[in-house]
């Protein structure tokens, strides 16, 4: 009997391999494609090495300025009015009057800060200071400006403004035992920058020989990191209408040299 051919097995055996090997590279390619475009987020997130990251739109940077900026933001004669010039030195009732032991710690502070100008904590930048007198009155008016860390400037200014709670009234005791009476008072916060604090300060006392009385002005703005800080007045009295001339022209040229401006020219006084 005649049978009829086997159908051969070649086709399929060959059909089999060749179809293992497309479907592998579809997967491979498919893979590749993914790969690609992960990669391809990936790379656009991530700058390639050597590469500057830029900043988060959500992220303030601070302008660092430099002593000579800080210098220009100072404030000259001109803005004080008639009578003032650059200081000749610092006045003898700092020593006399803003140097003592006090028992409580916050009021040690304020006394402290005042003496050594430091009531804004130290600066974290660049920082200058001017001083002024008026030979009229006996004056002394102090300008200070400098860049801060921002937390800790927010904290020393929220510290200022508490102070006339916490520390109305203390005593000081010099170095020869005389006592004083110091009074603190809140003064109206300067309206100019984006925060500031403000206090009027009286010293009294002393020995039966030589009574003494000091006022003085204390005001404090902040704008970004950096602030001003001005104290003024002296044995005669305070000039509050001063303070407020100085707090404002010196916001002004802070502000404007944050800004990248230059404030125009002061004339030239004696660094105090």
């Amino acid at each position: 009997m005649n049978r009829p051919p086997r159908p051969t097995r070649r086709g399929v055996r060959v059909a089999a391999p060749a179809l293992a090997a497309a479907a592998l590279l579809a997967t491979a390619a498919c893979s590749a494609d993914d790969g690609d475009a992960q990669g391809g987020t990936a790379r656009s997130a991530a700058p390639a090495a050597g590469e500057p990251t830029p900043p988060s739109p959500s992220v303030t940077v601070a302008r660092t300025l430099t002593e000579a900026q800080v210098r220009t933001a100072l404030i000259s004669p001109g803005d004080l009015g008639p009578g003032w010039a650059g200081t000749q030195g610092a006045a003898t009732w700092r020593d006399a009057l803003l140097k003592g032991r006090v028992e409580e710690a916050d009021c040690r502070r304020l006394l402290d800060g005042l003496y050594t100008e430091s009531l804004l904590g130290e600066p974290a930048g660049a920082r200058a200071v001017l001083g002024f007198d008026n030979s009229g009155s006996g004056a002394q008016l102090r300008h200070q400006a400098a860049a801060y860390d921002r937390a800790a400037l927010d904290e020393s200014l929220a510290w200022l403004a508490a102070v006339p709670r916490t520390c109305p009234e203390f005593t000081a005791t010099d170095a020869a035992g005389n006592q004083y009476t110091v009074r603190v008072e809140a003064a109206a916060p300067p309206t100019v920058g984006e925060a500031g604090a403000g206090l009027h300060v009286s010293v009294t006392g002393g020995s039966d020989e030589v009574p003494a009385a000091l006022t003085l002005d204390f005001a404090a703005v902040r704008v970004g990191d950096s602030a001003l800080s001005l104290t003024n007045g002296g044995l005669t009295g305070a000039d509050t209408d001063a303070t407020l001339r100085a707090t404002e022209a010196g916001t002004r040229r802070l502000q404007e040299v944050l800004d990248g401006g230059t404030p125009a020219a002061r004339p030239s006084v004696e660094q105090g």
